[in-house]
This record gives structure tokens, sequence and C-alpha cells, in this order.
């Protein structure tokens, strides 16, 4: 009897993970901003685009409460790059976005609560402060990213910016 209920827990057990569907992005998601001038389709690089408070001021992840990259530091993007391997074709590192600027955030980061502000380390550009959206969210994972479809815009939108020189 003891080998039946060891074999019979050991097959529920196997079963139970085999139904355990993952996705490679569960509990993150990314906000992506697309920052151009006008009738230019290439990013602006060099630029340091941050996540800052109605203040202006950035954001902190304090203990990872924001992103589950770079505790208790600044949320800065990045701007997306491209990785390849030997024989394979190129592909940025994050693939659902080309040159634009990406940051990593939790799944319940509150996008409306916060802005990004865009900034020029040459001075050729004024510096522009945009508020996020829900929207701008790229939920990656289908089952999360089905529930946020169900109410308002459409998510996985870029956060839009037209650079115009000074």
């Amino acid at each position: 009897m003891k080998n039946f209920l060891s074999i019979l827990f050991f097959l529920f057990s196997i079963f139970s993970i085999g139904q355990i569907q993952h996705c490679g992005y569960d509990f993150t998601s990314y906000i992506v901003v697309d920052v151009h001038k006008n009738g230019v389709k290439e990013n602006v690089k060099d630029l340091r685009i941050t996540i800052v408070n109605e203040d202006g001021k950035e954001i902190l992840n304090i203990n990872n409460a924001y992103s589950w990259k770079k505790a208790n530091e600044p949320l800065v993007f990045t701007q997306n790059y491209l990785v390849s391997k030997e024989g394979e074709k190129e592909r940025y590192f994050f693939p659902y976005a080309e040159d634009q600027y990406f940051l990593s955030v939790t799944n319940t980061f509150p996008a409306e609560n916060f802005s990004v502000k865009i900034e020029d380390k040459s001075g050729k550009y004024p510096t522009q402060i945009i508020p996020l959206q829900s929207y701008n969210m790229y939920i990656l994972c289908s089952s999360e990213n089905q529930k946020a479809k169900m109410f308002g815009r459409r998510t996985n939108s870029p956060v839009e910016v037209v650079l115009e020189n000074r």
C-alpha cells in the first residue's frame, strides 16, 4: 500500500508539473520609449530616459518595488541593441522593439502614477516629461495581456516622443 501511494503521488506530481505553463516574461513587463526627430524613423542615441514622479524627481527602485533589476537605484532606460550568435541572423535583445529605449518593470508597476523624463546629454534637444499610461506597458505573457485588453486602450504601445531642436 505504501508503494502504491508513493507511485500515485509521483504520477500526480508529474501530471501537475506538466500542466503548468510558464511564460519567459512571468511577473515582468516592459515600457518602451520611441524617441526620434520629426519624420525620422531611427531613435536618437545617447539620451538619458528615467521614470520620474509628479515633481520631476527620479524614482528609486527601493527593494525592487518597481523592477526586478537594479534594486535601490533610479529606473533608467536602456537603448535596445543587436545581439547575434555565429551562424544566426542578428536580432534585437528585446525582440518587441527595435532601436527604441526599454525598461523592465514588474507587472504591478503603477504606470499612471509616473512619467518618463527624456534628457539629451549633448544639450541639442530640450528636456521633456511625458506622463505614462497603463497601455504603455508591454505585458508579454498572453494570459496577463488578455486581462489587460479587456478594458481600455490596447496594451503594448510605446511612449511616442518627437524631439525638436532647441
